[in-house]
């Protein structure tokens, strides 16, 4: 159809509009004149039976190759719109013009990272001490200050600020105040700072991933997949999609209010207080922040005392993205501090909503302390998460998935594997050939070393813990296959990644998060999914989970019966590159979202508004049901309404017609 308008339009041309041009057709022995016979043969074969001799006309060559191409671009238009439904494109065109003419300003010169290392791979802090175990994080000397200290090396970084509930008050004010000119900037504006951020990183991989590595102990790689490509690609989906997400959504009316139009705007909720965790400090510094100052709001963010080194840095380059752009940078704040300024956060007036990432024990402290405020919460609270490999699967296949799941970044991750469910049939086997996996994991200090698979452990206690995990599951039947203590070679937190398999109900790490590098292999008996599905719901937590079988439908089909937030089917871990989609669990995982248009309009106030759809009509209170009313009338004239509108049968609605009638 679009081929025939396309090619009646085109003859109607004036002579002098549907020819080449000379100097193009002229020159038979050309690039051009090549491509142009070549376009028009391929279009006479499939349109006509006189190829050869109509090719070699270049009027009808030229006016062949427009056709394609009009053709090619109003069915591509067309085939794209029906396949993906919300395709936007004015708007995509919108950003591409955006990005292409409305270059951003550079950060060089703004930030100034600190001297990581040297050419031999040893600490090039100045003055820097390093210790044979764990530095106490407040100052002994000085109980205002925090000392930072890299996990992998016991080196000490250096000391930041305590800061106590006035401090945070005053920083909280500071954001409130830079918010009220922000909450008035229009999506391109926010769009540029966003875009600023995104040309810095990009610029700077090498030197974030080595400040995480340092402050973390992950791998630079770990640092690579987990703060970088997951912060890029948050970005470029607000990008993309942010302003749609935020744009008024309007909604259906009923036949009684047809002459009205009804639609939800998202309102900045004001400033927005953040409690973020310590396994991936990069990017949990800029992931409210991201979406915070995209809906219109002021952040303050609590980061973890544990990783507060690196996180100074990277909340400058927020500060500096805001400030060349030419908007005050007091819109987003960094406290740092102890768990009193955790809780001076939650507790400030100034703060409208608590975004908390962390444990569930901590989570119910910050739902206590928001709870006199009627102050909302979002809570993030890890979980326990479940990787289930199914009877059919090819072992060589899935062996790199449960390596990843369980030993990316340590162990430490809110939804890394924890528990790998593995049909009775095939466990032997995996195992077997798991085993030797393991142990081949190389482990050191991720910025001396070239070769190194898993890195330190954030918190010396998180070690305690997971070895009294190891040593309850032994104690009641687990085999340790590999690893199953403290690496102490390296002289930091380093604990040896682990491989148990007997796992059972009775044992601690059954039921509890371990937060480490530890495989736990759950035999599935008789290779039976139902069992798989109690088995894997016989948890407190509920986060993500996936199934991995050589049948979609079944992966699917076992999948959906999980008690968790998100689901995976043959894969791991996509379920947050994806960022369209909202990140979030059930049960001691914690509720609310973020990522997704669920995560930013939950930084938003959904505001409902109701307005006239056709000047000059308007609604009235009829008679009936004025004041002083009649009380007869008045129910006979509602009851009529209630028919009309309601009556489940023409006689009815007629009915009602008459009640409305006779007590009009």
């Amino acid at each position: 159809m679009y081929a025939a308008v396309i090619t009646d339009f085109y003859y109607q041309l004036p002579p002098n509009m549907s020819t080449c041009p000379d100097s193009v057709c002229a020159n038979d022995g050309g690039v051009l004149s090549i491509i142009h016979s070549g376009l028009a043969h391929v279009a006479f074969s499939l349109f006509s039976t006189d190829a050869a001799t109509t090719a070699d006309n270049p009027q009808v060559v030229a006016k062949i190759i427009s056709i394609l191409l009009l053709s090619t671009i109003a069915l591509s238009v067309t085939a794209f719109h029906f396949v993906n439904k919300e395709w936007h494109l004015l708007r995509d065109i919108k950003l591409t013009f955006e990005g292409i003419f409305d270059r951003v300003p550079s950060l060089e010169g703004e930030v100034e990272l600190p001297l990581l290392i040297n050419n031999n791979g040893e600490n090039a802090n100045d003055g820097a001490s390093s210790s044979s175990k764990p530095i106490t994080l407040l100052d002994p000397a000085n109980p205002t200050l925090v000392q930072c200290y890299s996990p992998a090396t016991l080196v000490k970084l250096g000391t930041v600020p305590n800061l106590n509930a006035q401090q945070v008050s005053d920083l909280a004010k500071r954001s409130q105040t830079a918010q009220q000119s922000w909450k008035s900037t229009t999506f391109a504006q926010r769009r540029r700072v966003l875009r600023t951020l995104q040309k810095y990183i990009v610029a700077h991989i090498d030197e974030i991933c080595q400040l995480c590595a340092k402050d973390s102990g992950k791998t630079q790689v770990d640092a690579l997949l987990g703060e970088i490509l997951t912060t890029c690609e948050k970005i470029r989906t607000l990008l993309h999609h942010g302003e749609t997400w935020l744009e008024s959504s309007y909604r259906p009316v009923n036949p009684m209010m047809m002459h009205k139009t009804a639609y939800v705007e998202y309102v900045p909720l004001g400033v927005l207080g953040i409690i973020a965790p310590w396994n991936y400090p990069f990017h949990n510094m800029l992931n409210h922040v991201l979406s915070g100052i995209f809906s219109g709001n002021g952040v303050i963010t609590k980061c973890s005392e544990h990783t507060s080194w690196s996180s100074v840095y990277f909340h400058n380059i927020c500060r500096a993205a805001l400030e060349v752009n030419g908007f005050d940078p007091d819109l987003v704040q960094l406290c740092t501090g102890m768990a009193e300024t955790g809780k001076a956060l939650v507790e400030c007036p100034f703060v409208d909503k608590i975004f908390f990432t962390g444990s569930p024990n901590v989570g119910r402290h910050v739902m206590k302390g928001a709870a006199p405020h009627l102050k909302p919460v979002v809570l993030e609270l890890g979980g326990k998460d479940a990787m289930v490999f199914t009877e059919d699967v090819k072992l060589k296949d899935v062996f790199p998935w449960a390596m990843r799941g369980c030993f990316q970044n340590c162990g430490q991750n809110c939804c890394g594997v924890e528990r790998l469910f593995v049909y009775e049939s095939i466990a032997k086997e995996f195992i077997a050939a798991m085993t030797d996996k393991v142990k081949s994991l190389k482990q050191s200090c991720p910025l001396s070393e070239n070769m190194v698979d898993c890195g330190a452990m954030v918190m010396d206690d998180q070690c305690t813990l997971v070895q009294a995990l190891v040593d309850d599951a032994v104690s009641k039947g687990a085999t340790v296959h590999a690893g199953g203590k403290r690496n102490t070679s390296n002289g930091g937190q380093f604990y040896e990644p682990t491989l148990l398999s007997g796992v059972k109900p009775n044992m601690r790490i059954w039921k509890e998060e371990v937060f480490g590098p530890i495989m736990c292999v759950i035999t599935v008996p008789g290779d039976n999914d139902e069992t798989c599905v109690q088995m894997v719901n016989d948890c407190d937590f509920g986060l993500g989970s996936s199934v991995y079988s050589a049948s979609n439908s079944r992966a699917l089909a076992i999948g959906s019966q999980f008690n968790t937030g998100m689901f995976t089917a043959n894969d791991f871990g996509v379920n947050y590159l994806i960022q369209s989609l909202p990140f979030g669990g059930v049960k001691e995982s914690g509720f609310g979202r973020f990522a997704g248009p669920e995560g930013l309009r939950a930084c938003c106030l959904e505001r409902s508004i109701v307005i006239d759809r056709i000047p000059g009509i308007k609604t009235t209170i009829p008679s009936p049901i004025n004041y002083p009313m009649n009380t007869k009338q008045g129910m006979g004239f509602g009851k009529g309404l209630i028919k009309l509108f309601y009556g489940d049968s023409v006689l009815v609605k007629v009915k009602g017609i008459i009640d409305l009638i006779r007590n009009a």
